[in-house]
């Protein structure tokens, strides 16, 4: 689950990290309002306009804007409330701004002995230990760092038995080149850092720009934070900072009926139960020359209800040509998988994109005669083979 750099802050700061401090701000009269609050709490003279979407490259998009006077925060608020923001880590149609975060300046007199550093704590699948990321690029650039200067890309492994070692914290301080009473602020944050991603089951804490100020602070000035939805149960507070407006509806809407939805760029609705048929699904409808249009699990239940409401949301993406239903029947049995769908095919009513469906297991023989009688135009088949066939022939 993706959060808002706001509620990522809010996050680190419980476990001790310094954060750049700010308000949220719904409209530009909230947005000033928070500007005069943030003003009279941290003394800040300028403040820092910041879009909220769940993307990164925010301030090439024109999402992160300087404001130097009340004024200026309310027509930049303005300004980037309700814009599509197009970042390298959109959607080609952008997302849409709901909110703004307004921020203290931290670059404040002395600039020139500020720096920028990148930090990221996530885990390492090749290793199976996590591992911390860090630059001395730290700043809007650091993809560009990655792709042509490898070397400054620097990184730590952190066996989660043994936790992270002082030395570790000092050994990339080190690296980092600060020294001083920067330094000891730099251990500590790291250390904080790598508590606060164990601490909240973390999948990712990115941290860029971390900020040396001129007086040798080091601040989080931005935190992009994914955590492990499969830990959630332990962190309900966690839970409610999810974003719904956020993540695709349809998906949204999958989830909410117990069905595990992917949406993919392909013509292929697919419909199967369990992961790993579904991923075979999506190989043999590739190799028949289609393109897989989704990931959707209907789990091992597939009754007649989750069955509809599974057509319901392949038919909802425009893109979808033809719906692959590939169903093993071993708990449950394929006759009532077949009925299942052919009263979601009545239910629905005119389903325009050709259906094929292979069912094997329990009862199959049964099934494939329900739907071969059912008189709907709904093709069956038995082997894998022969549904892709079937795929290929109603692309064609």
């Amino acid at each position: 689950m993706n959060l808002h750099e706001y509620q990522g802050k809010s996050i680190l700061q419980k476990f001790g990290v310094t954060i750049q401090r700010g308000l949220v701000a719904y409209n530009a009269d909230e947005a000033v309002d928070a500007a005069k609050r943030l003003s009279a709490e941290t003394g800040t003279k300028w403040w820092v306009v910041k879009a909220q979407i769940h993307a990164g490259g925010r301030g090439k998009g024109g999402g992160v804007k300087l404001a130097k006077n009340i004024d200026e925060v309310r027509e930049k608020s303005a300004a980037i409330i309700g814009m599509m923001l197009k970042s390298p880590q959109t959607p080609p149609q952008g997302k849409k701004v709901h909110k703004v975060l307004i921020a203290e300046d931290v670059y404040y007199p002395g600039a020139s002995e500020t720096k920028e550093y990148y930090m990221s704590v996530l885990l390492d699948r090749a290793t199976g230990k996590n591992v911390i990321v860090y630059s001395t690029e730290g700043g809007m650039d650091i993809e560009e760092v990655a792709e042509h200067h490898a070397d400054k890309i620097l990184k730590e492994s952190v066996d989660p038995r043994v936790g992270l070692r002082p030395f570790q914290c000092n050994k990339i301080a080190t690296a980092l080149g600060v020294t001083g009473a920067a330094k000891k602020s730099m251990v500590k944050f790291i250390a904080d850092l790598y508590r606060a991603y164990e601490g909240c089951d973390a999948a990712m804490f990115e941290i860029n720009p971390v900020l040396k100020t001129s007086d040798d602070k080091i601040i989080a000035v931005d935190a992009k934070v994914r955590l492990d939805g499969n830990a959630l149960y332990r962190h309900p507070d966690y839970a409610e900072m999810r974003d719904k407006t956020e993540e695709d509806p349809i998906e949204v809407e999958a989830g909410e009926a117990g069905l595990n939805y992917v949406k993919l760029d392909g013509n292929v609705g697919c419909m199967v139960n369990g992961a790993g048929l579904a991923m075979a699904t999506m190989d043999i409808i590739q190799l028949s020359g289609g393109q897989p249009a989704n990931f959707l699990d209907v789990g091992g239940t597939a009754d007649a209800a989750r069955v509809e409401k599974g057509f319901r949301i392949i038919l909802k993406d425009p893109s979808v040509k033809a719906i692959l239903v590939n169903i093993f029947g071993g708990i449950v049995r394929c006759d009532r998988v077949a009925q299942g769908v052919i009263d979601a095919y009545q239910s629905i009513g005119d389903i325009k994109v050709p259906i094929i469906v292979r069912l094997q297991g329990t009862n199959a023989v049964e099934a494939k005669e329900l739907i071969d009688k059912s008189g709907l135009k709904v093709l069956s088949a038995v082997a894998l083979q022969e549904a892709a066939d079937r795929v290929k022939e109603v692309l064609a």
